[in-house]
């Protein structure tokens, strides 16, 4: 397209350069070999062919209506084309687009009109000369008149002079001439550089195009020949697979039923091993039990032992749910009711054990957190201490695990529960809903809530630990600093899941949620 640009350029000016030395000619008429010396031949550019088609080969014409308003002029109705006509156009159409140019083409394009381009190169050298005779000529010519104008007298002499001012515009006509050959060999030069640029890079092109089209040959090939081996190898394994399937599957057959008939008859060493171990499993649970068993009597006898001198014993079921309570076991042992009493949590007899913050009283509910420790209490008497212990670490309740399954499926679980206190007052109230949620935990009645808190380090729960009418029922929950609440549930399996997933849900929060001060 550029090329095409520089070839309609270059005729323009031509004219424009012809018309004006036709000027110059018709004004001296004084020397006809000059004519002969200036007369050039003009420079025909090759056609260059471009995609590009048009629906037209004329401007639209317009008109100019109300409000300078662009009005289309009507066009005249003609018959639309044929279906012959539109095929055979068609065809036409995707015959120059097999024919187009190639990169090799290209280059020759640029290299046609780059010879074309130093042939304007010489061309305007010549014109350079040409326009040094004339300006020799014209000041020869001007003496000549100027010596005339001495000799003239008269009418003469006004037409020498005449004469003398022709000539003088001529030259300056010419020097203008002169400059516009200037400027066009400026561009002229600057078009060759360009042309010679653009033929180097489309040669760069074709010899890149030319590199990476050998480079796919040659992996087309490589690939070519890989397949054909692949298939000339599959080929003779498939006709070595079909001579040879017969005795294949003979041979499979007969050493399926081998191994079906030894199964049969003989267990193989897998299955030996696997009833050694679960034997062992069995005997190792079976001496465990017993080990528990005995540990269990051993610290009993000890208790025993230890009650002839200790007035005080443990009544109740050691298990999740149950209540354990502390009396006198003989009639000169002070009320318990009169004794300081402190309850302990241990993981063993012998460990060190860990004060149960406001377990004061003599009866204690262990809650999910005691399940495995062991529990024992202080008895203060008389300036005496006694130590009261269970005979081993708290059981869980039997279907907690299961409930905290199916309630964990729920996104909220509700609970129905009754205000025992409210900041240490006694309160009495009616059933309340206590949600505990993924997020938070909420204490509402109908539209009514009286708390509604997240999962923070200021929220506290556990069984409770001070005085209630149904202690293996009741909680201690503390929403935030300043409010707590002694909640009393429907059962003690309810008590126990609700502070189980709680702590479950907590945990999730990254929060531990446990009573005060443990």
């Amino acid at each position: 397209m550029m090329i095409s640009q520089a070839s309609c350029f270059w005729e323009e000016r031509l004219k424009n350069h012809n018309k004006t030395k036709d000027k110059i000619l018709t004004m001296t008429k004084v020397c006809p070999e000059m004519k002969a010396r200036v007369c050039e031949k003009s420079v025909v550019f090759e056609p260059i062919s471009a995609d590009v088609s048009f629906a037209s080969n004329r401007f639209p014409s317009y008109k100019l209506g109300p409000d300078d308003q662009i009005i289309d002029e009507p066009e005249e109705d003609e018959k639309g084309p044929s279906v012959k006509d539109v095929v055979d156009k068609e065809t036409r159409a995707l015959s120059d687009q097999h024919k187009r140019l190639s990169v090799r083409d290209l280059a020759c394009k640029f290299d046609k009109n780059l010879a074309a381009a130093s042939k304007l190169v010489a061309e305007a050298k010549s014109k350079e000369v040409n326009s040094l005779e004339g300006h020799v000529m014209l000041k020869k010519l001007r003496d000549a008149l100027e010596a005339m104008r001495g000799r003239m007298d008269g009418r003469n002499k006004d037409s020498v002079e005449k004469a003398i001012s022709m000539v003088e515009s001529l030259a300056v006509t010419l020097t203008q001439h002169e400059g516009g050959l200037i400027q066009e060999r400026f561009e002229v030069k600057k078009l060759a550089s360009f042309l010679k640029q653009a033929s180097e890079d489309a040669k760069k092109l074709v010899n890149q195009e030319r590199s990476f089209a050998c480079a796919e040959i040659e992996s087309a090939r490589d690939l070519v020949m890989r397949l054909g081996g692949e298939f000339n190898e599959s080929e003779r394994c498939s006709k070595a697979s079909q001579d040879q399937g017969p005795n294949v599957e003979k041979l499979v057959e007969e050493f399926q039923e081998a191994r079906r008939i030894r199964l049969m008859h003989q267990p193989t060493k897998v299955m030996g091993m696997k009833h050694e171990i679960h034997d062992l499993k069995s005997q190792i649970q079976e001496k465990s039990a017993y080990s528990v068993k005995l540990q269990r009597e051993i610290g009993r006898i000890k208790r025993v032992e230890g009650s002839k001198s200790c007035p005080y014993v443990l009544d109740g079921a050691q298990s999740l749910g149950s209540c354990l309570r502390i009396r006198a076991s003989s009639e000169s042992a002070s009320d318990v009711s009169k004794c300081s009493v402190q309850w302990y949590r241990a993981a063993s007899e012998s460990s060190r054990r860990e004060a149960i913050s406001g377990a004061n009283r003599s009866v204690y509910a262990p809650e999910p957190y005691d399940v495995g420790r062991v529990i024992q209490a202080v008895v203060l008497s008389n300036a005496q201490k006694f130590t009261v212990t269970t005979d081993g670490p708290i059981n869980t309740a039997s279907g907690l695990q299961s409930r905290v399954e199916s309630l964990m499926r729920k996104s909220n679980s509700e609970f129905t529960v009754v205000i025992s206190q409210m900041n240490g007052q006694e309160h009495a109230s009616r059933s309340h809903v206590f949600t505990v949620g993924k997020t938070r935990i909420k204490l509402s009645r109908g539209w009514i809530t009286k708390a509604r808190e997240i999962y923070s380090n200021s929220m506290q729960m556990c069984g409770v630990r001070d005085n209630a009418n149904v202690p293996a029922k009741t909680l201690f929950w503390q929403p935030r600093k300043g409010l707590t609440f002694l909640l009393t549930f429907e059962s003690e399996q309810e008590r126990n899941a609700a502070i189980v997933l709680s702590r479950k849900y907590a945990y999730d929060c990254s929060v531990t949620l446990v009573g005060p001060d443990d």
